[in-house]
Formats: structure tokens, C-alpha cells, sequence
């Protein structure tokens, strides 16, 4: 089941689980939000098509972080006329998870689970770093005995040539 949904002035293809990133909203991190602007629902092949939007049908989704998006150079120039313009933008974004598409009179039944990052365990990270240094030593250690040091050869005078 997926449907086509407008947020924030563009259109989007959902499904429920999907993570999508649409223009800033004006929601904290973690809250619900409902889109009822759903252009097109499709289930399972029974396909509705909204006139411009089908009445009753919403997304519920749960916002999970705000960000920026990546840099984008705006470069203008006229050629043989001295004009050059340099200007830079980073679109403010928010990604939202979608939890369901609703159908008319219907509720949310059961919720996706919003993956928090949670930290890893340093005491790993120290036994591997520890393993790491004990045995880069006589790794390196190995590779001077094996390959003798070159000297630099000595410079030779530049030869004058009397004209």
C-alpha cells in the first residue's frame, strides 16, 4: 500500500516504515503530524484517485530530527563583461518517519518504533585500541631490520664552463 501525498508544497510516494526528508515543518522532534492533502492511495491494486484530494484520507507520520540539507553554489557570470556572482545555500530540512496511511474515520492501530542511536560501549573500543599498539611495535620494528637505511648520496659540484 502507498500513497501520493503533498507536504510542504511538493508531492511524495509513502509507505508505511519509509523515512522521508520533506521542507522544515513546524513540529518538535518526536511529535505526530497528520498530512490530509493525499492525492492517490493505492491498496493492493485498488487505486483511488483524489479530485484534487481524496476526501477523509490523511498520513500520519512522526518527525524525527531537523537538519540541513547539503550545500548547493549558485555561480552567475557574464562572459567579457567583469560579472561574476558567488552565492551559496543549505535548504533547512525535516525527516519524518511515515507510521500509516489512514483511510476516512480511521486511527493509527499500532506504531513504528523510532530507532534511537544509542551509545556504544567504550570498554571495546579500549581492548581493541590496547590490541592495535602491542602489535604495531614489532611490526615496525621488523621491517628496519629487514630493509637497511640508504644513505644519501653525496652532491656533486656543479661543473663552470668558461665561455
Amino acid at each position: 500500500m502507498y500513497a501520493i501525498v503533498e507536504i510542504a508544497g511538493q508531492q511524495f510516494k509513502v509507505e508505511r516504515g519509509v523515512k522521508v526528508y520533506v521542507h522544515r515543518l513546524d513540529a518538535n522532534e518526536g511529535a505526530k503530524v497528520e498530512f490530509d492533502k493525499v492525492l492517490l492511495v493505492d491498496n493492493g491494486g485498488k487505486v483511488q484517485i483524489g479530485t484534487p484530494s481524496i476526501d477523509g484520507a490523511k498520513v500520519a507520520a512522526t518527525v524525527l530530527s531537523h537538519l540541513k540539507g547539503d550545500k548547493v553554489i549558485v555561480f552567475k557570470k557574464k562572459r567579457r563583461k567583469g560579472y561574476q556572482k558567488s552565492n551559496g545555500h543549505r535548504q533547512q530540512l525535516t525527516q519524518i518517519l511515515v507510521q500509516g496511511i489512514l483511510g476516512k474515520g480511521e486511527t493509527l492501530k499500532d506504531e513504528i518504533a523510532v530507532e534511537k542511536k544509542a551509545p556504544k560501549a567504550k570498554v571495546e573500543t579500549v581492548e581493541v585500541e590496547a590490541k592495535v599498539k602491542k602489535a604495531a611495535p614489532k611490526k615496525v620494528a621488523a621491517k628496519k631490520e629487514a630493509a637497511p637505511a640508504k644513505k644519501a648520496a653525496p652532491k656533486k659540484a656543479a661543473k663552470k664552463t668558461e665561455e
